[in-house]
């Protein structure tokens, strides 16, 4: 990874699981040249996180708060910390 990457680590509250959420936040995060996973928390959320250039984290962030997102996205909760050379995108 370049120096200018940053992990970005978002909780999706609202109806986000059984709606093919993860499937989508895969997709869009690949088109977006990121690495990652997306995973459905206990608590009924869904956890992304995202590593690459922080434009491209950023339009993920807007992309997941955005009309388009399967389900329901009631809240997105972000932070953001220092990358760490995490490879592919998974959904488990």
């Amino acid at each position: 990874m370049s120096g200018d990457a940053v992990r970005m680590t978002a909780r999706l509250r609202g109806r986000v699981q059984g709606v093919g959420l993860r499937w989508f936040v895969r997709r869009t995060a690949r088109g977006l040249g990121l690495s990652g996973h997306a995973v459905n928390l206990a608590d009924g959320t869904v956890e992304v996180v995202a590593e690459g250039s922080r434009d491209s984290c950023e339009r993920l962030v807007d992309i997941l708060r955005g009309r388009g997102t399967p389900g329901r996205v009631d809240q997105v909760v972000v932070e953001w910390s220092e990358a760490t050379g995490v490879l592919g995108f998974s959904t488990d």
